[in-house]
C-alpha cells in the first residue's frame, strides 16, 4: 500500500466519530482538513496532543481549517477520552484499521527490543479539494499543532 504524500488525492474514508454520526472525507469538501492519527485515548502523548489541538482549535477554525484525530480506539473510549480532558476537537474510530492502513500509519513499531503493528503518529493537511498539502510522520508533539496550524493559515 502506499502512503498519500504532499500532492496526492487524499483517500475516502467513512468513519464513526464519536457523536455518533458517520463522517467522511467529502463532508469536508470546500474546507481544509487536519486529519490526525493517533496510537490511544488517554496515553500522555495523545492527550497532550489533543489537549494542544483543542487550545488552538479557534486559530484552525479562523483558517477554515476542521480537525479530526482517528485512532482504533472505540466510539465510547473516544466520549469518555474527551469528557475527561474537554477536548473541543471531533475524533473519529477506525476498529478495523482500514483507513489508518490507506494512509500509511499502521507501521511495524519496536520497544525494549519487541516488535509490534502500531499506528505511527501522523498528520495530514487536506485541502478543501481533497488534496494532501502537507504530511507528517512520525511526530513529536512539542511543537507539532503550531506546526500544522502555520500550514493550515497558508492554506487559507
Amino acid at each position: 500500500m502506499t502512503k498519500p504524500e504532499t500532492g496526492d488525492k487524499a483517500p475516502e474514508f467513512t468513519l464513526a466519530r464519536d457523536d455518533g454520526e458517520t463522517v467522511t472525507l467529502s463532508d469536508y469538501a470546500g474546507r481544509t482538513l487536519v486529519l490526525y492519527f493517533y496510537p490511544k485515548d488517554d496515553t500522555p502523548g495523545c492527550t497532550r496532543q489533543a489537549i494542544g489541538f483543542t487550545e488552538h482549535a479557534k486559530d484552525f477554525e479562523k483558517a477554515g481549517a476542521a480537525i479530526l484525530g482517528v485512532s482504533k480506539d472505540t466510539v465510547a473510549k473516544h466520549e469518555k477520552f474527551k469528557q475527561k480532558h474537554e477536548l473541543g476537537i471531533d475524533l473519529a474510530s477506525d476498529p478495523e484499521g482500514e483507513t489508518i492502513e490507506a494512509y500509511g500509519t499502521w507501521v511495524e513499531k519496536n520497544m525494549y527490543g519487541k516488535k509490534y503493528m502500531g499506528i505511527d503518529r501522523s498528520t495530514f493537511l487536506i485541502d478543501g479539494k481533497g488534496v494532501v498539502r502537507e504530511a507528517w510522520r512520525k511526530v513529536r508533539v512539542p511543537g507539532h499543532v503550531e506546526a500544522v496550524l502555520d500550514a493550515a493559515k497558508k492554506l487559507s
